[in-house]
């Protein structure tokens, strides 16, 4: 069984048609795929979809969900950003939950956009500590425990996006997992996270979200997971899928989160490749 719930395209800022990811996704052998077009911020934030794209979006998921039936399995998603929840969750039929901005005296800026935004947050709004900056994020990410209409919490440990050299913080730098960990607790047994591979095939990282050791506590905590690819181009709807399947269960795991009609359903780890 294959299974891709984290799914881009032209809607937002993906660079294939939803037809193209479909027609793609049964050449690589997927029975499940589950679009997750961004979410509409404001009329600024071009990489989300605006409020007539979210429409058009909704029809054309509907579209291809009746033209692929027998062959593929396809659900209608949305990624959530923080900046602006959503005010109901219909239709979607589930929704990932992400943060992708840090706030701080009316201005928003990203943290996954390049490094030199980050380090300029890092110096001007945290006067150099790394580790400030990501008690904030994971402080934002921890609000959406109460955010009922999330099922599926995205890339945990996406403001390490450049930080594959430890350049900005070790990965088991103590106040930084603490933040990390508190997390995982404030989630464990109410969401779902995801193992997200979308940073190896852009060529940030070499490994998936999260890091190892948060991968390693989250199975300690019993946190329920499923393995997206985050996909934009979909040449990467498998990327690291084989790879990342093998260090999950090197970090324990035996089961991971399967959609279906009814909602999720945790399915032996074997079934999946």
């Amino acid at each position: 069984m294959r299974q891709n719930l984290h799914t881009h395209s032209v809607y937002c800022d993906g660079i294939d048609t939803l037809d193209h990811m479909c027609e793609k996704a049964v050449e690589k052998g997927f029975d499940i795929l589950g679009f997750s077009g961004h979410s509409y911020i404001n009329e600024s934030e071009t990489w989300a979809m605006s409020v007539e794209g979210t429409r058009s979006y909704i029809k054309d998921v509907q579209r291809l969900r009746e033209a692929y039936a027998g062959k593929l399995q396809i659900f209608l998603g949305i990624e959530e950003d923080s900046l602006n929840r959503l005010s109901v969750k219909e239709p979607f039929e589930f929704v990932i939950g992400s943060v992708h901005f840090l706030r701080h005296n009316g201005m928003a800026l990203p943290i996954d956009y390049n490094s030199g935004i980050l380090e300029y947050m890092q110096d001007a709004w945290y006067s150099g500590s790394f580790a400030k900056m990501a008690e904030d994020y994971y402080a934002d990410i921890r609000q959406m425990r109460s955010w009922d209409e999330v099922d599926i919490v995205g890339h945990l440990d996406l403001i390490t996006k450049f930080n594959e050299d430890e350049s900005f913080i070790r990965f088991d730098d103590p106040a930084y997992v603490r933040a990390a960990t508190d997390t995982v607790d404030a989630f464990a047994g109410v969401k779902i996270m995801e193992v997200n591979t979308g940073a190896i095939g852009r060529g940030y990282r070499r490994s998936p979200y999260p890091y190892r050791n948060l991968l390693e506590y989250m199975h300690a905590k019993n946190v329920q997971i499923c393995l997206n690819s985050d996909c934009h181009n979909a040449d990467w709807l498998d990327c690291f899928f084989a790879e990342s399947l093998e260090l999950i269960k090197a970090c324990g795991y035996r089961t991971m989160m399967k959609k279906t009609e009814e909602g999720f359903e945790e399915t032996d780890i074997d079934l999946f490749r």
